[in-house]
């Protein structure tokens, strides 16, 4: 609770430092701020469950573990705006207000105990959203990002709030508990209009976390987003969006498992094979890790579709190594767009020889994505697939390990542009904040890759 309070305020304060004109403030006072809110989450671990606002918002480990690892995808993204947004526009302080609203909103999602509070999180964070994909105002594709984004996401927040009606219809209640408490009371006689619900809400959450084939937004929105914005919309809300859809899903529908696991399974192989294959063919690197993200969400939907003890575990271990990889995959981007004026895999040719650090870093986040042994995505994804097997989906780990040899083959081509392609390109300098978060994201993508149990036994 501590954490959301402390955010609200800072949000309020930077703005007020951007009115002031304290233009070298903004960023230290932000890191600050976010620092004091993640001790503050850490501090109420294992404290017990506090309740606010009448048990509509929930702070157990669930809300503070995701709160936590948000925060500090958050930290590692602002570190890497000191210069990026300068040259985007001159009122920066707008930037990181909108961007902490973002993660009051998100924090709210990640906690909620009541479909009433699910929605408000969602809405905070998503209008900021809009706001951030269309922030660079003469930018064509920045403004056909922000408005593809809006409607669809207007669109997908229908099906959710029809689902969320229909739910209030039958169970006479928008609070996780007596849902839940309403479905077990009721092991046969449960309203037609309940599964309807539950089925709206599904294809709801599946167009917020960019799950195929509710997906046709997130890589025209991916790619036409400021680059830095687009790395926090594929790390910090995309683990959002799947903390909400687990806490819904474990707590209030696993009992009816029967209903919803089906289509949720076949969504989930759609899932695997559309980003894959489709990024495969990609030679736009930040529209790959595009399409990579809706692949990715097909792997963490595994813990949803084989619901169970260790769902949370292995969605916060998955995008724990998803998010480090990424902030690193995304901040190289950053700066060999600056150099060479583009994003395809041909601007990284030559980098290995250049700039060993970039290359060296970029490497180990592109074989974590791929999951490749002694990287954090390698213990990801066998959390996954050994949460799958607990369920006996034999054939759906076949399938997603075919998926994972895919993945590899466009994961590598910038791997084999980068150290075995020639280019004339200049040595990159780099600041000391894309040092210090490189080096701790490489760092910890293969300290958790060699010591898992830092993390996985959280839970």
């Amino acid at each position: 609770m501590n954490s959301l309070i402390v955010i609200s305020i800072l949000a309020i304060v930077v703005l007020y430092l951007g009115l002031y004109k304290a233009k070298n403030a903004l960023l230290p006072v932000t890191i600050i701020g976010l620092i004091g809110a993640l001790v503050l989450a850490i501090m109420e671990w294992n404290s017990g469950a506090t309740a606010i606002f009448s048990g509509m918002m929930l702070f157990d480990n669930f809300a503070v573990a995701f709160s936590g690892l948000t925060i500090v995808s958050t930290i590692l993204i602002l570190l890497l705006s000191k210069t990026y947004f300068d040259k985007i526009s001159s009122n920066v302080a707008e930037y990181y207000t909108i961007i902490l609203f973002a993660l009051t909103g998100i924090i709210v999602m990640v906690s909620y105990h009541n479909l009433t509070m699910l929605f408000v999180g969602l809405e905070i964070m998503s209008v900021s959203l809009y706001i951030l994909a269309g922030i660079k105002k003469r930018d064509f594709a920045s403004n056909e990002a922000a408005l593809k984004y809006f409607l669809m996401g207007a669109f997908s927040t229908g099906f959710l709030l029809f689902g969320i009606a229909l739910i209030y219809g039958s169970s006479h209640s928008f609070d996780l508990s007596v849902i839940a408490q309403y479905v077990i009371d009721r092991p046969t006689g449960i309203d037609p209009m309940f599964y309807v619900g539950i089925a709206l809400m599904m294809v709801g959450m599946c167009f917020k976390i960019g799950a195929a084939p509710f997906h046709f937004w997130t890589p025209d929105v991916y790619e036409g987003s400021p680059t830095l914005i687009t790395a926090f919309m594929s790390t910090v809300v995309k683990t959002a969006g799947f903390a909400a859809f687990l806490r819904l899903f474990a707590i209030c529908f696993a009992p009816l498992a029967e209903f919803w696991m089906p289509a949720l399974l076949i969504i989930t192989v759609i899932t695997l094979f559309v980003g894959n294959i489709t990024a495969l063919y990609q030679t736009n690197f930040k529209r790959m890790l595009a399409f990579s993200s809706i692949s990715h969400a097909g792997y963490m939907l595994f813990a949803i579709v084989a619901l169970g003890t260790t769902s949370v575990n292995a969605v916060f271990v998955y995008a724990s190594a998803y998010s480090l990889a990424s902030i690193i995959a995304f901040a190289v981007l950053i700066m060999v767009k600056e150099q060479t004026g583009g994003e395809n895999f041909d601007n990284f040719n030559g980098l290995g020889k250049r700039n060993p650090f970039l290359a060296f870093v970029l490497t180990v986040a592109m074989l974590s994505l791929a999951g490749i042994p002694l990287t954090a995505g390698f213990v990801g994804k066998f959390f996954m697939f050994s949460t799958a097997l607990q369920q006996y989906h034999i054939w759906l780990i076949i399938l997603a390990i075919v998926n994972a040899i895919i993945g590899i083959f466009y994961y590598f081509k910038v791997i084999v542009a980068m150290y075995f392609k020639d280019a004339e390109r200049k040595e990159l300098s780099t600041s000391g904040y894309y040092t210090f978060v490189l080096g701790v994201s490489a760092v910890f993508s293969i300290l958790l890759g060699v010591y898992p149990s830092i993390i996985t036994d959280l839970f």
